[in-house]
């Protein structure tokens, strides 16, 4: 229990220290929302084909901005943010104090979480308003939820793992980026898989899991089908990224 409040008081903690940088906070919110403004202008005037549905590309690119968003909220965060602390000896003090490392990384990764959701709940409003998505409901809104969460929990958790990989600071962003991006790009997220879509690129989509994380999005904003599978594997590949994490994460910094 005292693990429990001591999470709790570090979470409090860290959303404060978030809301306290009005800058970087205001970008979080802005950057998926300003993709999909761009995307929708140049890309929403057709239609993609997703099983039997066909949709219109800009209520597509809602539901690819929305797992976008989750994304970059957990897995870029949570890569970056931790390689920081730790080449500012910020990690290294912090694993001194009698605060639990569990308590100080799970205050992390909640908040992490947190800001995955309200990023997707900004983008369905957004979305709604602009370009008719649908917003989930009842028991589809349940599972959507369920989906949301995994993902968002899985990313953090691969994000962990990665900062461990991280030599520094100023390879931060070029390596999370080198692995977020490709891994974007080949799951559809910026460009909507077609009938001329080649069988190698959905052939590895179908092992990455933003690929199964994007499709628990379109489930919900699209009305596409809902399949569980997708949340194991996403869930699969967040259990592989914490025993990575678990065995490699070093509270050092690696400067020489």
């Amino acid at each position: 229990m005292n693990t429990l409040r001591l999470t709790a008081v570090q979470f409090r903690y860290v959303n404060k220290a978030f809301w306290r940088n009005p800058a970087s906070a205001f970008f979080t919110f802005a950057f998926p929302l300003m993709f999909l403004v761009i995307f929708t202008a140049l890309l929403g005037h057709y239609t993609v084909q997703i099983g039997d549905k066909t949709v219109n590309t800009s209520t597509y690119y809602v539901a690819s901005m929305g797992c976008f968003s989750a994304i970059s909220a957990c897995f870029n965060n949570i890569a970056m943010t931790i390689t920081f602390q730790r080449e500012d000896g910020i990690l290294k003090r912090t694993n001194g104090t009698p605060l639990p490392a569990t308590s100080f990384l799970g205050a992390r990764i909640l908040h992490a979480v947190f800001v995955s959701v309200v990023l997707v709940v900004i983008t369905a409003a957004f979305g709604h308003a602009l370009y008719h998505a649908a917003i989930p409901g009842g028991t589809s809104l349940l599972r959507f939820a369920v989906a949301v969460l995994a993902g968002s929990a899985a990313f953090c958790a691969l994000g962990l793992a990665l900062s461990a990989a991280i030599p520094n600071t100023d390879a931060a962003a070029p390596i999370v980026n080198a692995v977020a991006l490709p891994a974007e790009f080949l799951s559809g997220i910026f460009i909507a898989f077609g009938n001329t879509t080649p069988s190698w690129i959905l052939w590895i989509a179908r092992i990455l899991p933003v690929r199964h994380f994007a499709l628990g999005m379109e489930a919900g904003f699209l009305g596409t089908a809902f399949d569980w599978t997708d949340v194991l594997i996403v869930a699969a590949w967040g259990i592989g990224g914490l025993l990575l994490a678990v065995r490699f994460f070093s509270w050092e910094p690696r400067r020489g």
